[in-house]
């Protein structure tokens, strides 16, 4: 995936130098700040003070759910395994999955009840069987936000309510969301559910694309008096998948509505061409002192990159390998540089990788390609 570091540079030159396709401005969105993002590329397409700090609310539990899967997947937490509901679990204050102290409830009905309920007992009873206490888990969620990138962020509990140590930016939530998608496949359908019943009360998903919009599959809501409405919303169409997080929006209606036409707008008026597959090969690049001659190089995973829609056939790219390239060489090692330019003008630059490993030759082949490389440097 790009690194979002090249990200803000990336997108002005997409609207700057497209003379062909016609892309309209970002339409006016009413909320403190925005992001959009396209999943495949890790392309920002439109955004508004993307990495200030702000109040997540509830989109906390975006990573709360993470750090759940992770201990799910890992083994440490079964989804039948049943859990004590502690008092203060019970008596957390707002949005909850009206939990039991006297039933205890299983780890898949506490993430259902976490992600669509939006239930903050269910949040600090998941954070203490994890960690030991709230405010330990919520150490165990910075130190995971800081290994996935998300620079801007600290957590102070795991339900997003209010204190002034405890933020994120929407940068991050875009990252975040991400990051859930790509790492967990098995639990993002869950934010798609639109209801969910527990202890015989049913509460719906506030999520309201999820009722408006078919291409809508997720994800989550926020809402605090001082953090305003939030909502970190994905859409999957025409093989795309999309990212929006709007905060500090006036309703839940308006952060439906803002959601909704930044999705739509990246969807219409930008497309994400896959530039090579996962190990197919770029080039083939020359090895001195190797058992090979010769390296496959490409990318490790799918390479895309989004541009204004008609665009795509107007992409160029020239590759540049590292010289000299010596044996021993290993799979995923950095060999050169690919240059992706549209209509004359430079996108980014993509580090390529070997494909393949490339063993030192013997003792024979290695003085020879020693000498070859003096003359080589020499002769030219």
């Amino acid at each position: 995936m790009i690194s979002r570091l090249s990200v803000p540079i990336i997108f002005s030159l997409l609207i700057a130098t497209s003379a062909q396709a016609f892309v309209p401005p970002v339409p006016d969105i009413a909320a403190k700040a925005y992001l959009l993002t396209d999943y495949q590329s890790g392309i920002q397409l439109a955004g508004r003070d993307p990495d200030t700090r702000v109040e997540p609310a509830s989109l906390t539990k975006l990573m709360t759910a993470y750090l759940t899967f992770k201990f799910v997947k890992e083994g440490k937490l079964k989804l039948d395994q049943q859990l004590t509901v502690s008092d203060k679990g019970w008596r957390t204050e707002g949005s909850r999955m009206f939990l039991d102290p006297k039933k205890p409830a299983s780890v898949d009905d506490l993430i259902k009840g976490m992600i669509v309920q939006s239930g903050n007992d269910a949040c600090v009873t998941l954070a203490e069987a994890i960690a030991g206490s709230e405010e330990v888990f919520a150490q165990l969620m910075t130190r995971e936000a800081k290994r996935l990138g998300m620079t801007g962020t600290n957590f102070k509990n795991s339900t997003g309510l209010p204190d002034p140590d405890h933020y994120m930016t929407v940068a991050d939530l875009a990252k975040l969301a991400a990051a859930i998608i790509h790492d967990f496949p098995e639990f993002y359908p869950i934010y798609s559910m639109k209801e969910f019943a527990y202890n015989n009360i049913k509460q719906p998903n506030r999520n309201l694309l999820l009722y408006r919009d078919p291409f809508v599959d997720g994800m989550k809501t926020g809402h605090t008096a001082s953090a305003g409405y939030n909502l970190v919303a994905s859409t999957k169409r025409d093989g795309r998948r999309l990212i929006s997080v709007v905060v500090g929006a006036a309703s839940d209606e308006v952060r439906a509505s803002e959601s909704s036409k930044l999705l739509n707008w990246g969807i219409q008026f930008q497309e994400t061409p896959r530039l090579y597959a996962a190990k197919q090969a770029v080039s083939n690049v020359a090895v001195w002192k190797g058992q090979l001659d010769k390296v496959n190089v490409g990318f490790l995973a799918d390479r895309f990159i989004t541009v204004p829609r008609g665009d795509a056939k107007n992409l160029k790219m020239a590759f540049t390998s590292t010289q000299p390239l010596i044996a021993p060489i290993k799979i995923g090692q950095n060999v050169g540089k690919l240059a992706v330019s549209l209509n004359g003008k430079q996108l980014v630059e993509l580090p390529v990788v070997a494909l393949e490993a490339v063993p030192e030759a013997n003792i024979f082949g290695r003085a020879w390609d020693s000498i070859r490389m003096w003359f080589k440097s020499i002769f030219g």
